[in-house]
């Protein structure tokens, strides 16, 4: 797989012809692709056969991107126009040796920010980034084999992590609400160690919880205490709508706020409150590590921070763009997902035909396959620089992909 000789999909040898192929017992070559499908490199069983994965964790695997002369709608980046400047700073601290790894004015505004969407901030670290947060807690809650729910379609990159961890992933189906709290009560039901939400600004659908939502699944969390729960709200002010929580009095969870989707992805900064075990165990082994993250880059988070008026206008801006581009898909009848953040689904019989035709109409848009496990098919739309203006031709050229038909040759 690393040297590309097997692709994405391909199909691998029956455990009997492989074992005779090698000299070697059956039960070894089965155990074998039992290790690969737990670390996410091949899925399937039995009759079916075992084939490669659609985004198998090895370093060869590469993401979507935009065809050449196309408008670039997969990649979920922010806007680069409505990001802040990055405010100059001296470098007074520089070479020194900090006395607290969470800088105290970037702790005071995240403590106050988190506190007013409900968050228990008694305890507070900083990571380089979400994803960061997300492998170091997942690290010290648990072991290789371990099964964690996850949003369904959801965040392709998390997926690949948790393979890549060789952690168990269950998928959980969502909608316009987020996770299905019924859905994930029966996953809970079984032998699930961890559940990760994304409460607002779903990476694949766009969809965010409400006050009643969140306090569902804080409910069915309740019946399970020892589950640890990570919320990851990776785009934070900008996702467009209010901050909910699922935390309270919950025994082991994290609330991680990001700020790549508000100030930048090169910002690698993520705060993360949690339960005083969890945020000691993170900050016991970034200290062993790299001990903290740049105090030059906790202050000038801070500083942004501070001044939020760049950040609140483009939270302004991502909901304008989300309400046209939701509006014109639906005057044609195209059912689509998305209430926040940045990024919509509409679910297709045929992912691939689909944004072939989006991409001979010069758009770009991302085949659902890398964002779902066991969801039906669909494409995600990534409207972060989508202007309402391009909304209706956008709309008018998906609705022509959807109803043309392929034209057999033969």
């Amino acid at each position: 797989m690393r040297a590309g000789d097997l692709a994405p999909g391909d199909q691998l040898p029956s455990v009997r012809s492989l074992a005779a192929r090698l000299g070697v017992s059956p039960a070894t070559v089965a155990a074998a692709y039992g290790e690969l499908r737990r670390r996410g490199l091949v899925t399937g069983t039995g009759r079916a056969g075992t084939r490669v994965s659609p985004a198998p964790p090895v370093s060869t695997r590469g993401y979507h991107s935009a065809p050449g002369g196309t408008r670039d709608l997969i990649t979920g980046a922010p806007d680069p126009g409505l990001l802040p400047v990055m405010p100059a700073r001296p470098a007074a601290r520089a070479g020194l040796y900090p006395e607290t790894p969470v800088a105290p004015r970037l702790r005071a505004l995240a403590a106050r920010q988190l506190a007013e969407d409900g968050v228990d901030t008694a305890s507070l670290a900083v990571t380089g980034g979400a994803l960061d947060a997300i492998e170091r807690v997942l690290a010290g809650w648990l072991m290789p084999g371990d099964r964690v729910a996850v949003e369904d379609p959801g965040h392709a990159v998390t997926f690949d992590l948790l393979a890549a961890m060789g952690l168990r992933l269950v998928p959980v189906p969502v909608d316009d609400f987020g996770m299905r709290p019924d859905a994930l009560a029966r996953e809970l039901a079984g032998r699930v160690s961890a559940v990760i939400f994304t409460p607002r600004a779903q990476a694949a659908t766009g969809a965010a919880w409400d006050a009643r939502r969140a306090a569902d699944l804080a409910e069915v969390l309740r019946q399970h205490p020892s589950v640890g729960v990570v919320e990851d709200d990776h785009a934070g002010p900008v996702a467009g709508v209010a901050a909910h929580t699922a935390t309270g009095r919950l025994a082991r969870w994290v609330h991680i706020r990001s700020v790549s989707k508000s100030l930048g992805p090169d910002f690698r900064l993520a705060v993360l409150a949690g339960d005083e075990a969890t945020i000691s165990h993170v900050a016991g082994r970034q200290a062993l590590g790299t001990g903290w993250v740049s105090y030059q880059l906790q202050e000038s988070v801070a500083d942004l921070w501070s001044d939020p008026a760049t950040i609140e206008h483009a939270a302004r801006v991502y909901a304008a763009r989300g309400r046209a581009l939701r509006g014109a898909l639906a005057a044609r009848g195209i059912p689509v997902t998305g209430r926040s953040g940045m990024t919509c689904w509409m679910p297709v019989p045929d992912e691939d035909r689909i944004a072939s035709a989006m991409a001979s109409a010069g758009w770009a848009v991302a085949p659902g396959r890398r964002f779902r496990i066991a969801a039906a098919p669909g494409v995600r739309v990534s409207f972060a620089t989508l202007e309402p203006a391009d909304a209706e031709r956008f709309a008018a050229d998906f609705a022509r992909a959807r109803h043309a038909r392929t034209v057999r040759l033969d």
